[in-house]
Order: structure tokens, then C-alpha cells, then sequence
């Protein structure tokens, strides 16, 4: 792939998050900005790898429909463990069926803001679904990133998403040893960096 730079248009200057935002909106934002660069990936594209080395594309894809699944069922108060991690039982032709029925279910739990107050069980731990939503949001960006960047894609970042996922990371993941973490050790980055950059190279990649 080129090394050429991907993020041109990104602000190079971090935004703060926005305290007295939805953080439903957030992540939703964030999941449409995921389903756009999926389905955006050519047939010829899924068998390729991804800066996360565990997820070809089609795994990584398999593994945001996952996702999605999961955080429809944490709203509804239930157990995410119940569901896999990767949904491997779908055909390149049925992702975005598979997409689009799983964004409903997010928006139907989600619903009622007092999701954002209750307490919601995670793998990593538990977190009031607020914090959760924040989360999911840094997951859903990085993991778009990822894509992006193993398909040839130049997404339009959301400066306060980039923001919001930035805050959720520096808090969650240590600057030390990730033991179990599954994240690498944070990649250096200069200062003045795109903020996109300095979210996914906290986050153990190399932009």
C-alpha cells in the first residue's frame, strides 16, 4: 500500500469532547461511519489483512456486525458473553442485511436514555451505559480505521468523535504493559499529529 498520507483533512488539533452531549448519538455517528466504509470494501478486498492482526477484512467486518449485536443486547439488560465475538456465518453478499437489522436492534435498546445511567455488564468489567456508549464509539472508530486503512478508504473523521474515542482510550488503556489487553503498546507520534493518528497509535497501531 502507498504511504501516502491518509487523513489530510483531518484536524490537527484535538476537540474536547462535548460533556453535555447524547453519547447514544456519538456512538450512533460512529456506527454509521463504520457501516459506510464496510460496505464501501470490494469483494476482491475481504481476504485482506488489517492493522489489527488477529482480523482479515472479512473477520473484521464479522466481528463490527459482532459488536453491533452485542451492544443491542447490553441495552436490553442482557449477558454480551452470551454472543460471539466475530458473526463468521455470514456470506459477502449478506453483510449489509446483517448490518442494517443490527443497527435497528441498537436503536430500538437504546432507546430510553436511562440506558445511559444503568449498570451494564461488558467483558472487560462493568460501566454505566454512558460510559459504555463511549466505548463502543473509540471501538467503532479504531476498528473503522482499520478498515479504511486495509481497503484504500479516506474517511471523513468526525473531529468530536476522534475527540470522544481519544478521551475513552487514554482512561481505559494503561501507558505501561497491556497484559491481556488486546491492544499493543502505545506507537510514538509526533505532538502536532492528525488526531485520528494519535487515537489509533495510542491504541497499538502505526499510522
Amino acid at each position: 500500500m502507498e504511504n501516502t498520507p491518509r487523513f489530510e483533512n483531518t484536524p490537527r488539533s484535538t476537540v474536547a469532547p462535548d460533556a453535555t452531549a447524547d453519547p447514544r448519538q456519538g456512538l450512533l455517528k460512529a456506527i454509521a461511519l463504520a457501516g459506510r466504509t464496510v460496505a464501501a470494501v470490494r469483494p476482491e478486498q475481504f481476504d485482506g489483512p488489517t492493522p489489527c492482526p488477529e482480523f482479515t477484512v472479512r473477520r473484521l467486518a464479522g466481528h463490527l456486525v459482532a459488536v453491533l449485536r452485542r451492544i443491542a443486547l447490553a441495552g436490553r439488560g442482557g449477558d454480551v458473553t452470551s454472543l460471539p465475538t466475530v458473526a463468521d456465518d455470514l456470506a459477502d453478499t449478506e453483510w449489509q442485511e446483517a448490518w442494517d437489522a443490527a443497527v435497528r436492534e441498537v436503536e430500538a435498546a437504546w432507546a430510553d436514555p436511562a440506558v445511559l445511567g444503568r449498570i451494564l455488564t461488558l467483558p472487560f468489567g462493568s460501566l454505566p451505559g454512558a460510559a459504555a456508549a463511549a466505548v463502543w464509539t473509540s471501538e467503532f472508530t479504531v476498528h473503522t480505521w482499520d478498515m479504511a486503512t486495509a481497503t484504500g478508504q479516506f474517511p471523513d473523521w468526525d473531529p468530536e468523535l476522534v475527540a470522544i474515542s481519544y478521551a475513552a482510550m487514554r482512561r481505559g488503556l494503561p501507558a505501561g504493559p497491556r497484559d491481556g489487553a488486546p491492544f499493543g503498546a502505545a506507537v510514538d507520534v509526533d505532538a502536532d499529529a492528525p488526531a485520528i493518528d494519535r487515537l489509533v497509535a495510542w491504541c497499538g497501531r502505526k499510522p
